[in-house]
């Protein structure tokens, strides 16, 4: 076995396998239609690219464990409202708020076309696969369920598991543990360049960020190759690149 052979690769799921900026997609434009009807149709996606930009860091915070999820999506709902002439939600207009948006949201889940393809080479080499991610396991196994990976890709590790989500490290060492591989054998792969690639690598992990064409967010979120290529990480635009880079540190050939 050489060296730096990968035995398991754990997936981020949001933006990794799920295409969750389409589901924010339906769930904005469903919202700005209550909420914001007197917006054009065609600024919804600048709805869209304020909520995933997060400029404030909310759900950052959350993930550090500094607020709890509510609170963070409020806060959100209202800097967003504001920013789009929209009213300010209390207590009781969030309740409804978020209702809507998780109706409309769950009702767009899919999965990517590569995540499939990629999870059942990696499994059909005998590769383990699992993902990690900052959401709660509850959901994120419902969303899994939902579109498909769910009987494929067990959720191991959520922001509720230890309580902080990543970048900390002891996520990624969780993870590797529930998987049964050590973290130097073990892919971490997710569309956050510092959270997800640079911190599994601080983790002792390798680091992939996936770089879908067209999906970054801006905003507090790191998306700079060159970054990239001095924290050491691979760049990927597609899931499908994953079984070569499997098998290239299966045949020998050296690797980051």
């Amino acid at each position: 076995m050489t060296a730096n052979r990968i035995e398991g690769v754990l997936f981020d799921v949001d933006d990794t396998l799920v295409d969750t900026r389409g589901a924010f997609a339906s769930a904005m434009s469903v919202l700005a239609d209550v909420y914001l009807p007197h917006l054009p149709r065609e600024q919804h996606a600048n709805v869209l690219a304020t909520w995933r930009r997060d400029v404030g860091g909310h759900y950052r915070a959350y993930t550090r464990g500094e607020v709890d999820f509510r609170t963070q999506r409020m806060t959100r709902a209202n800097e967003l409202h504001a920013a789009f002439g929209g009213p300010v939600l209390d207590d009781a207009g969030f309740d409804v708020w978020d209702e809507v948006f998780e109706t409309a949201f769950a009702a767009a889940w899919h999965a990517f076309d590569d995540a499939p393809r990629a999870v059942d080479a990696l499994l059909a080499d005998g590769v383990r696969v699992g993902a990690l991610s900052n959401a709660a396991v509850e959901y994120q196994v419902r969303k899994l369920a939902t579109v498909g990976l769910g009987d494929r890709v067990p959720m191991l590790v959520g922001v509720d598991t230890l309580g902080v989500g990543k970048p900390a490290p002891e996520v990624f060492l969780e993870s590797c543990r529930r998987l049964g591989t050590d973290p130097a054998h073990t892919l971490y792969v997710g569309d956050e360049l510092d959270i997800d690639a640079t911190a599994a690598r601080r983790a002792g992990l390798r680091g992939v960020w996936l770089d879908r064409p067209g999906t970054r967010r801006g905003g507090v979120h790191l998306e700079d190759p060159a970054a990239a290529a001095e924290a050491g990480v691979d760049v990927i635009a597609t899931l499908d690149a994953l079984p070569g880079i499997v098998a290239e540190t299966r045949d020998g050939v050296p690797t980051l």
